[in-house]
This record gives C-alpha cells, sequence and structure tokens, in this order.
C-alpha cells in the first residue's frame, strides 16, 4: 500500500504523525514521507530521531497557507491530513483561529490535493464531530462534510479519492487524560469532571492501522470507525493510581459526558465491516461498500462511550500503562 509512495503528513510532528512515521518507516519501502508541520522545534526533535533515513523531509509550513501547500503536494501520491487545533477551552476563547486552522485548512488540503493530483486523501476526525457541542466538534464536522463533498464533486473525474477516520480518546496523546493524569503533582487528588464520564480507548498503533485501511480504499466517501473498548474516567483513575483521593471539579464548557462516534441519524448508511464500521457518504458509494462484505447496522443504531459492548478492563489499562513507561503504583 505505501511502498514505492511519496507520503505527506499534515501536522505531522504530533503524537499520531510520530507514531505513523515510526510505522510506516519500519515496515514499509516509501519513496519519500514529508513531515509539513509549524512547530520547527517538534521538528527539530523528530529530525533527530529519523537521523539516519534518508526517504524522511520536513517542511515547515501551515495548512492556512494554501500556497505553501501546494507546493508541498507536489509529487505526492498519498496525503494523512492530521494538522488541526484541539485543545476545547483554547479553541472556546479563540474561535477565530480554529475556523483558519480546523475549516479554512482543510479546505486548502482538498484544493491542493486535487491541484496537484494527489491519489488518496485520509482526514483525521473526532468523536467530537459526532452531535458537536462545541467549536472543535462543530469544525471538525464542518471538515468532515467537506472531505466528504469532495469526494463526490470537486474531485468527480480527478483521480483523488477523499476518506475520513473517525476515533476518541487516544491513549498518551498529546493533551488526552492519561498524561494529564501523570503529570499532576502527587499532593493533589484527582480531578474528575463527572462520575458518570466514559471515553472510548484507541491506542496509537490502532489509531495508525485504521488510516492503512482507509488510505488503502479505492472508492472514497467514507468515514472509518474503529471498534474499540470504553472505559470509566473515574476507573481510568483508579486502575492508574489505586488508593489515590479523586475529587469532582465539574464538567468543562464543551465537554460530553461521553463520547459519540456514530449518531443514530448517521445508522441509514452505515454498516458493520467486523473490525471498524463505516459511515458512507451516499447511497451509491454505501452500495458499492456493501459489496465488499458489510453489513447494515440497525435502524437507529448509535455508537457511544457509554453503550459500548466492549471494555477496557483496569488489568489491560495497567499493562498497556507499564509498557509505554508509565509508573503504576499503590498509593
Amino acid at each position: 500500500m505505501f511502498t514505492d509512495k511519496s507520503i505527506l503528513v499534515t501536522g505531522g510532528t504530533g503524537s499520531f504523525g510520530t507514531m505513523f512515521a515510526r510505522e510506516v518507516l519500519k515496515n514499509y519501502s516509501v519513496k519519500k514521507l514529508v513531515i509539513f508541520s509549524r512547530d520547527e522545534m517538534k521538528q527539530w526533535e523528530m529530525q533527530n530521531e529519523f537521523a539516519h533515513r534518508d526517504n524522511i523531509r520536513f517542511l515547515i509550513g501551515d495548512v492556512r497557507d494554501k500556497e505553501r501547500l501546494t507546493r508541498a503536494m507536489r509529487g505526492i501520491d498519498i496525503v494523512i491530513h492530521a494538522a488541526a487545533m484541539k485543545i476545547v477551552p483554547a479553541i472556546e476563547r479563540d474561535p477565530f483561529e480554529c475556523i483558519k486552522t480546523n475549516v479554512i485548512g482543510a479546505m486548502n488540503v482538498i484544493n491542493a490535493a486535487i491541484d496537484c493530483e494527489v491519489t488518496d486523501v485520509v482526514a483525521l476526525s473526532t468523536d467530537k464531530a459526532s452531535s458537536p457541542i462545541n467549536l472543535y466538534g462543530g469544525s471538525k464536522l464542518c471538515s468532515d462534510k467537506m472531505f466528504l463533498a469532495a469526494n463526490e464533486s470537486y474531485a468527480k473525474g480527478t483521480k483523488t479519492r477523499f476518506n475520513i477516520v473517525r476515533y476518541g480518546n487516544v491513549l498518551g496523546s498529546r493533551g488526552s487524560v492519561i498524561p494529564f493524569f501523570f503529570g499532576l503533582d502527587p499532593s493533589v487528588d484527582i480531578p474528575i469532571t463527572d462520575e458518570r464520564m466514559t471515553r472510548f480507548m484507541i491506542t496509537l498503533p490502532q489509531a495508525v492501522n485504521l488510516v492503512k485501511v482507509a488510505a488503502a480504499d479505492r472508492i472514497g466517501g467514507k468515514v472509518f470507525v474503529h471498534k474499540i473498548p470504553s472505559m470509566r474516567v473515574v476507573d481510568i483513575a483508579a486502575s492508574l493510581f489505586p488508593g489515590r483521593p479523586t475529587v469532582l471539579v465539574g464538567i468543562r464548557e464543551g465537554e460530553k459526558i461521553h463520547e459519540q462516534m456514530i449518531a443514530a441519524e448517521e445508522s441509514e448508511r452505515t454498516i458493520d465491516m467486523g473490525d471498524y464500521y463505516l459511515i458512507c457518504s451516499t447511497q451509491e458509494v454505501l452500495e458499492l461498500a456493501m459489496h465488499e462484505g458489510g453489513a447494515p447496522v440497525p435502524k437507529g443504531f448509535r455508537y457511544s462511550s457509554d453503550n459500548n459492548e466492549r471494555w477496557m478492563s483496569s488489568e489491560e489499562l495497567s499493562a498497556w500503562a507499564k509498557s509505554e513507561g508509565y509508573r503504576v503504583k499503590e498509593w
């Protein structure tokens, strides 16, 4: 799939981009991997990790700049669009900046990819785009709609295909709950916003694998949703810090009690592919996907972290944390 391909990752110095680079360079003989981001310090750190590789290139740039994007995409076969503003409170404070990156930036990626005859574009989305209640979710919903529409309109008749992957809380990613908990002063109680709160739990390797599946799709116009376990946030704290006191601090502005990746309204065009779900943009895409072995989900089906059939155990989370170098101990 990636062998002999030239790949560009926007926002490539983030948690996902770093893991993607490791996986792809380890398992595929790629022609070129371009890391496109605006943070020169993260690029410098990443360059040191991959200094022994001669097929990775680093470009400073911002998805807000279509001219720079277009130059970066020349000769590229596959684009993974991971650049986004993601911190909910910061976005609520600075909504204009969020729109420039998450919406206008997505539009620039679409236009540059078509102009440069990129074959496949996979855009990373979020559970917050499903029935959004904050600007981050709303901006990613706009982005998702543009990528799906581009597949049926702007890119119609061209060689470019657009797909989306949607997932929830990535274990260990920057800004997520586990690094936050471990970064707290040991003398303070662990803050819990709401005892009912649940979250999907996906590892970075699982997120990268879902992108591989989406990049291999030959149709386009789909949202890929990985089947992953859920966990209550209070159980995350209890698993990683047994016996440590917690304190309820109240839900933050724009925060959901439960993560949702498929809304009931999306069930009409959602099919079960075994390890993942597909949300299809049109009836035509749905019918083509059905020929690949998918089964329709029940009408009104909703995939949310509170109604999940799969739950992560404390033992599984503790084992993962220890494998990542976190120190799990009795309090």
